[in-house]
């Protein structure tokens, strides 16, 4: 109520105004042209820009001098009515003056020049200095760097037969060179020192913003075209980092805070313990590749990065719902505390403070503050129409800071988001209220809705792909991010004073940030979770058509109800997938199939029939959303055992897409532990899904159910290596199998002719075969003698498309082809399968040429 005791009215909401759009997307434009262009054409913009602005508002005063001389002896009462008609017509939608037109566009300029000045003056960073200079050169130098962002470690990535080792990388500012010759040069240069993985791998991750190193390096130009720093410093040795100067209060009290919710999470389940701290302050450091990669799948990844919505939820539980500051009645804890509304403001305005801090204050952290103090706009007022504005000043103030956030897919992702939110999703939440669909329901179907069509095609355009469980998966994970965030940041600020309090609270707040996890896990595990889509530019243009033309049919279709319970029926299908209809519409697998390859890229996956949805798998790939995609189609749920032929990183690496979600009984592997680091992930890998690990043994033999098998390579027990199996290739577990059919196999891992003539001196008698697996991806490395001795009718080779090895080499397909054999490969024709046997035996290629 009012001093008079009245009641306030509820606000009456006007057109959108929309004045300050037009500047913040100039700037926006103007600065994301000037990060990438020279150094001359953005002066001439800026003057340009400058030019015209001065030439508008010198149009916009002569015009208003006009108007206002119009009727000399009532100018006073002709400014007055002037701009109260203004006013007016601004408030109605109405057209204002023409001299204000040309003040907007005379705006609008001064914007882009400020965009471009910003965006020049920080490229000019990248090209100022000694350093672009030496990284053009690879030269060797000293530099003291200031480490300007959090540590990470770079992802694990195969290549060719062995995992990239992992590297710490770090954003920071090199303030002064040393160069080989002696040469001191002081400077300001944004870097990206890249510092190899060792024994001192934990003390760099635990390195604060901020803090100040001494290194030697070998500098090199950046990454890729674009990147917001002029070179990548290449860290000599795994030592520790040479500290010489400490971080500042401000980051050490984050980092305090940041480490204290990293123990107070400790005794959590996995999941919960890995992504309670990325809900809360965007720590990350847990995430693992596999659930990083349901996240993405699903579309929930704003969850693991510092968003507006984290700040919101917490100012949510102060202010209280949207419209409710401004009553009598308020909402929040503010009011049961005794806080005042303005007071309740400044404590808003502290919380959003505290939250920059303890996030850290990158560009993202400050975009998700000012999407978050948006918001609380949103919240204490309950005026929609003042939120657009907001939201350009927030943008026009944010890239003009940081101009390179005019480049961010990530910054364009979080505006379109906030505003779909602010435009869209309200007049969606009425439109389905007016349907009948319950209010909290509809506001959060409305959210969802308007978030996914709005950035589902900035995603397309990066990332080629299209989430056919987005909508589902944040609507189920939505109810579980407050609990989540609230209590996480609960023990956020106990941790520091009574850190059994915090380990209590962590542990409640687990029970939601578990939730959201198997949302995640559960929703990328669907078959059809994700479709392929055309990337770049055109293809989001595509998809925005699209939703476009779904939206105008749901206004405009007759019988809308019927048309629209009918999609849904279909899009279940297709993200579900039920084998039978599958196997119906798409033909694969082919019915009674015995053996397929599965194609991995370059790599190895192969499975063979045991019955039902059981098989024995040999090899796992590289990748392993990808084998995990080939059993899925298969319809295998079940691995009695699963052979790794050696431990190469195209055969391993894809470990874990085997072992999701099904029950695998052992895991069999070659007795040369060789490379040992994908050794030791193999045994990490089984030790924490608990498969136990078996060596293969000379002379082995299986049975299980049609299949029966015999390990015929290595012939030497493990320990007792010939010289035929020192290398990693030639040690290959190697499978001679029979089914009840009467087919043969021989599956050659990936022997090299050394170890491929000892195959032949250990079994003169190896008689031919009907199907092989062709060794080593089919490189020329074969030996004529086993392929004239085994003479096999099927010749299957896993390869990957456009691989650099040159695989499979035509040489070994003219040796197999002239032994009779049908020569089949996953690069051209994708996934096979052989079904039948002897004169019916057939081989069937998913990809359509087999």
């Amino acid at each position: 109520m009012n001093r008079e005791g009245t009641p306030f009215t509820p606000y009456e909401e006007g057109p959108t105004d929309l004045r300050l759009v037009p500047p913040a997307l100039a700037a926006w434009g103007a600065a994301a042209l000037a990060v990438g262009a020279t150094g001359w054409w953005t002066v001439a913009g800026v003057l340009a820009c400058s030019a015209g602005a001065a030439a508008l508002l010198a149009v916009a005063v002569m015009r208003r001098s006009q108007a206002l001389r119009a009727v000399p002896g009532e100018a006073s009462e002709r400014t007055e009515r002037t701009e109260r008609t203004e006013r007016t017509e601004r408030s109605a939608g109405g057209r204002p003056g023409r001299w204000l037109g040309a003040t907007a566009g005379a705006a609008v300029l001064l914007c882009a020049a400020a965009g471009a000045a910003s965006g020049g003056l920080h490229a000019a960073d990248l090209s100022r200095g000694p350093v672009p200079g030496l990284a053009a050169e690879y030269a060797r130098a000293g530099a003291e760097v200031t480490v300007t962002s959090d540590p990470r470690l770079t992802r694990p990535r195969v290549r060719g037969d062995r995992t990239a080792p992992v590297s710490v990388v770090l954003g920071g500012e090199a303030t002064r060179i040393e160069t080989s010759d002696g040469a001191v040069h002081r400077t300001r240069t944004p870097v990206l020192l890249i510092v190899p993985a060792g024994e001192a791998q934990r003390e760099w991750l635990r390195l604060l913003p901020s803090t100040r190193l001494r290194v030697e390096a070998r500098l090199s130009p950046p990454l890729r075209p674009g990147d917001r720093f002029a070179a990548v410093l290449r860290v000599d040795g795994t030592g520790p980092p040479r500290i010489t100067g400490p971080p500042s209060t401000v980051q050490r009290t984050a980092g305090s805070l940041r480490a204290g919710l990293r123990r107070a999470t400790e005794g959590l389940d996995p999941d919960a313990r890995a992504l309670l701290p990325g809900l809360v302050v965007g720590d990350t450091s847990r995430i693992e590749p596999e659930l990083s990669d349901a996240f993405e799948a699903t579309d929930l990844t704003h969850l693991l990065a510092v968003s507006g919505s984290n700040l919101t939820i917490v100012l949510l539980l102060l202010v209280g719902r949207p419209g409710a500051a401004m009553r009598a009645e308020r909402g929040g804890l503010a009011p049961r505390l005794g806080i005042p509304l303005r007071s309740t403001a400044l404590v808003g305005g502290g919380l959003t403070l505290a939250f920059v801090i303890v996030c850290r204050p990158d560009p993202s952290v400050l975009r998700a503050a000012a999407c978050g103090l948006v918001a609380l706009l949103a919240i204490g007022t309950g005026r929609r129409r003042s939120l657009i504005p907001a939201l350009a000043a927030a943008v026009l103030t944010l890239v003009l800071y940081d101009p390179w956030l005019a480049r961010s897919y990530g910054f364009l992702l979080s505006v379109l988001a906030t505003g779909a939110l602010l435009t869209i999703a309200p007049r969606w939440s009425e439109a389905l209220r007016r349907r009948r669909v319950p209010g909290r329901i509809a506001e959060a179907l409305a959210a969802a809705l308007a978030a996914q069509v709005v950035c589902a095609p900035v995603v397309a355009v990066f990332a080629a792909r299209v989430s056919l469980v987005a909508i589902p998966s944040n609507l189920l994970a939505e109810a579980a991010v407050a609990p989540a965030t609230i209590l996480g940041f609960a023990a956020l600020a106990l941790a520091p004073v009574w850190m059994p309090a915090a380990e209590a609270v962590a542990e409640v707040a687990g029970w939601p940030a578990g939730w959201i996890a198997g949302v995640a896990r559960t929703g990328a595990a669907l078959p059809g979770a994700e479709a392929a889509w055309p990337g770049g530019w055109w293809g989001g243009l595509l998809l925005a058509c699209l939703f476009g033309l779904v939206a105008l049919g749901a206004w405009n279709l007759p019988y809308r109800r019927r048309v629209a319970t009918g999609c849904a029926v279909l899009l279940l299908l297709v993200v579900v997938r039920p084998q039978p209809l599958t196997r119906w519409v798409t033909g694969w697998p082919p019915p009674g199939w015995t053996y397929a390859m599965c194609q991995v890229g370059q790599g190895d996956a192969t499975v063979l029939a045991a019955g039902g949805d059981t098989a024995v798998v040999v090899d796992a790939g590289p990748d392993p959303a990808l084998v995990d995609g080939c059993l899925r189609d298969l319809g295998i749920h079940r691995v009695p055992l699963l052979v790794l032929t050696h431990f190469h990183a195209d055969h391993v690496a894809g470990l874990p897409g085997v072992l999701r979600g099904r029950a695998v009984g052992a895991i069999q592997t070659t007795g040369l532990e060789e490379p040992p680091g994908q050794a030791a992930f193999v045994r990490r890998t089984a030790a924490a899904a608990g498969v136990p690990v078996v060596r293969a043994g000379p002379g082995e033999r299986r049975r299980l159910g049609p299949l029966e098998w015999r390990v015929l390579w290595p012939r030497a027990a493990a320990g007792a290596l010939v010289h035929e199996e020192s290398e990693p290739n030639d040690a290959s577990v190697t499978l001679l199998v029979r089914t009840t059919g009467g087919m043969s196999l021989l599956l050659l891992g990936d022997l090299e002719p050394p170890a491929q003539q000892g195959l032949l001196r250990a079994y003169p008698a190896l008689v031919p075969v009907d199907v092989l697996k062709v060794a080593h991806h089919g490189s020329a490395h074969q030996d004529p003698g086993l392929i004239r001795a085994v003479r096999p009718r099927l010749a299957l080779v896993s390869t990957g498309r456009d691989n650099p090895y040159g695989h499979p080499s035509p040489r070994t397909m003219e040796a197999l082809r002239a032994g009779g054999a049908e020569v089949l490969r996953t690069d051209r024709d994708g996934a096979i399968a052989v079904v039948g046997t002897g004169r019916d035996l057939v081989a069937v290629a998913k990809g359509g040429s087999g």
